[in-house]
């Protein structure tokens, strides 16, 4: 038998909105939520305070995991919208045999709530920086989707020296990208500019290009002698952060990397695509230093009231258990740097992603960094083992808008080979 919900109306949602016992759950997809209009509503983004749930994401096994990790509670009032009902009632039914009792439907997020300027919405800063492969097909299609303004691109497929992944499977018209070719194999911090220059020339990128990075997500395992090696999506936020260091002006990433891309239906392609070099990147590199900081900028924010040095690493890795690689054997963390926990491992993010590997609701990451009082009034600067984990969780706040957001790019690969150094393993007092 099928469930009847009730359908509220605006009014009603209005009024309920600042209930701490209600909860509000978007069922669009996630580009949707961060503020993409991709069913031309009047406004972007989402109703203020609502949780991100796609209906894609009933398909999942773990779905009630998920909505318990989003405080999701069965004594909550539900209000469920998104742009079709068909989606907004599957979702409602799978809550419904969960065992949810007040579950509410809302079916004019399109024609009222977005097309009324009064009525509270929010939106990822800079949405236009994490795409769609919806997007990114029109983009290749020769169409021009919204927040496109230039007349070159490149599509780069992002990997640790493993060329075989980009042979295998990449989307079409996207060219090879070596991690190794913008960051150096003995230290792991960034190439010199020169090289940098050098290695965006040669792909084509100068710095007015609109580059778009993404990876594949091949389950790595710290056992493997080159973990990273599948760890592609990770790479191509670690390609970003140079990138926008050396100063290309328009750096996207596709949310959720290939997996997007294959989950929607699109093909991939085996034929390699050639870059055309460019001539001149146009601005000197860096353009923007103040992305990367070294080792003694490091230690100033240690020091700093206004500043963090946040360490996006796993807890085993914080207090000492393990190194995190295969290739550092010093344990421990730097002192007095914030525990920004990424994951389970070196080669994981699962606190800054979702289970389909798009990027995690930033109101989530954005809640967990309050928590340790990591905030955007301060100058944050994210590192990890060697640059990887702390080039995403600087790509987050970037995306959010944070105003002063670093990667400190020795990170404690630099910092431990260092023996003047202080360390400490353990469990913080």
């Amino acid at each position: 038998m099928k469930n009847t919900f009730k359908e509220i109306s605006t009014k009603e949602l209005l009024n309920q909105i600042n209930h701490t016992e209600t909860k509000i759950i978007d069922v669009r997809p996630v580009d949707a939520y961060n503020g993409w209009q991709l069913r031309n509503e009047k406004r972007g983004g989402h109703i203020k305070g609502a949780k991100s749930l796609p209906a894609k994401w009933a398909k999942y096994l773990e779905w009630i995991e998920i909505v318990r990790s989003k405080r999701i509670l069965p004594e909550h009032k539900l209000i469920i919208y998104g742009y079709d009902s068909e989606n907004i009632e599957q979702v409602a039914n799978l809550f419904d045999r969960a065992g949810y009792k007040d579950i509410n439907i809302y079916l004019h997020f399109i024609d009222e709530w977005s097309a009324d300027d009064d009525l509270p919405m929010e939106q990822l800063k800079r949405y236009h920086q994490l795409v769609s492969s919806d997007w990114l097909h029109t983009l290749i299609s020769g169409e021009k989707p919204s927040h496109y303004y230039g007349k070159n691109y490149v599509i780069c497929h992002a990997h640790y020296r493993n060329r075989g992944d980009y042979d295998k499977g990449h989307i079409p018209g996207a060219v090879n990208l070596d991690t190794l070719w913008l960051e150096s194999s003995e230290t792991w911090n960034r190439h010199t500019p020169d090289i940098i220059k050098k290695t965006l020339l040669k792909l084509g990128i100068s710095c007015d290009t609109t580059v778009i990075l993404y990876g594949r997500f091949s389950f790595p395992k710290k056992e493997d002698p080159f973990p990273g090696s599948s760890a592609g999506q990770l790479g191509a936020m670690r390609c970003g952060a140079i990138m926008m260091y050396a100063g290309v002006k328009d750096v996207k990433v596709l949310n959720g990397g290939l997996q997007s891309w294959e989950d929607d239906g699109y093909t991939t392609v085996t034929e390699e695509t050639k870059p055309i070099p460019a001539d001149d990147f146009g601005l000197d590199i860096p353009a923007h230093p103040e992305i990367m900081i070294d080792t003694p900028k490091a230690k100033e924010l240690l020091k700093s009231p206004t500043g963090d040095l946040v360490c996006v690493r796993s807890w085993s890795e914080y207090i000492g258990e393990v190194s995190g690689y295969n290739y550092i054997d010093k344990r421990g963390r730097i002192p007095g740097a914030v525990f920004g926990n990424c994951g389970s491992d070196a080669y994981h993010m699962e606190n800054y992603r979702n289970l389909d590997h798009t990027t995690r609701e930033y109101h989530e990451i954005e809640k967990l960094w309050e928590e340790v009082n990591i905030t955007p009034d301060k100058h944050l600067a994210f590192y990890c083992g060697t640059g990887w984990r702390g080039s995403e969780a600087f790509f987050n706040a970037w995306l959010m808008g944070y105003p002063k957001v670093s990667v400190y790019d020795g990170g404690w690969f630099e910092w431990s080979n260092d023996p003047k150094n202080p360390t400490e393993t353990g469990i913080p007092l």
